[in-house]
Order: C-alpha cells, then structure tokens, then sequence
C-alpha cells in the first residue's frame, strides 16, 4: 500500500503552484484514452480546483460533456510525492474573470513575466470559460516515510559490514 498523505498535508500540497495534468474521459468515440493535459490551475484548501482553457478548445467541449474530470500533480523530486483529485464540475464560467486571470498567471509566472503575459493574451478574456471542479475523491503518496525506511536499513547494513 502506498504511503498517502493526512488531508491537510495533500491539501496544501495541492495549493502549491504546480503544473496540474487533468483527465477527462474522451466520448468522441472509437477506441480513444481518456483526454489527459498539462494545464495551469487553481486551487484553496477546502475550494474548488480552478482550469482556464479555450471556449472552443476539444478539453472544454470534453469536461461540458463528461461533467467531471481529475487533476494530478506530483513532485518530481525526491522524494516523490503526488496528489490527484477527482470530482464534478461545479460551476462553469464563461466570462473569465481578470482577476483570476491574473491570479493564475501571478502563481505560475514570476511579476515581470505575468504582466507581459497578461498584456501578450488580453484575447483570452473573451476567449476563454472557466471550469470549477470539487475534489470528491483524493489519491495521494509521499514516499519521504519509505526512503527513510530504506535510508535506515541501508545504515545498518553498512553498520554491520563495518
């Protein structure tokens, strides 16, 4: 069993800015995977996780039609850690509002970079919806408590060959 992490902790580590992969189920038929996309987000302990994409984009006429979706983040360092939430779209949005436009560019951009980003893609305040999406259920490992383990075990190992 993988070693999850208490609430609190993979709540906070979801509010970390993180560049989140969501998954949505892809109805357009045939064989297809689920739809699964890097993507910028929101997200408060205790809140909704926050996506802003393209009104016309196939991710957004997907996530209308699903009405759900999932949202994983992970630490690539060691040691490895990952926290992926699933649940229903709560609300959509279809006029962004700046505010949490700047926000999400602010949490992902250093000051310099958002304002000229912000400045580069205005368009997207007429082009883009908003999807809010309640995290139901939560998956989550941090593999610190079993790298110790085994750190430990290497230890005494090396202890006893000493």
């Amino acid at each position: 069993m993988l070693p999850s992490m208490p609430s609190p902790a993979r709540e906070h580590f979801l509010a970390e800015p993180r560049v989140g992969v969501l998954g949505v189920t892809d109805s357009r038929g045939g064989d297809r995977a689920p739809l699964i996309v890097p993507v910028w987000y929101g997200y408060e302990p205790g809140g909704d996780v926050v996506v802003q994409m393209g009104r016309a984009t196939i991710k957004a006429s997907l996530l209308r039609a699903a009405g759900r979706f999932s949202l994983c983040v992970q630490d690539e360092g060691r040691p490895y850690r990952y926290v992926s939430v699933e649940g229903p779209v709560t609300a959509i949005e279809e006029t962004v509002d700046p505010e949490l436009r700047e926000a999400l560019a602010r949490r992902y951009l250093d000051p310099e970079e958002a304002g000229a980003y912000l400045a580069a893609t205005s368009d997207q305040l007429k082009d883009d919806i908003v999807f809010r999406m309640r995290p139901r259920h939560w998956r989550s490992a941090d593999f610190a408590a079993f790298a110790a383990d085994f750190a430990e075990a290497g230890a005494a190992q090396d202890d006893g060959a000493a």
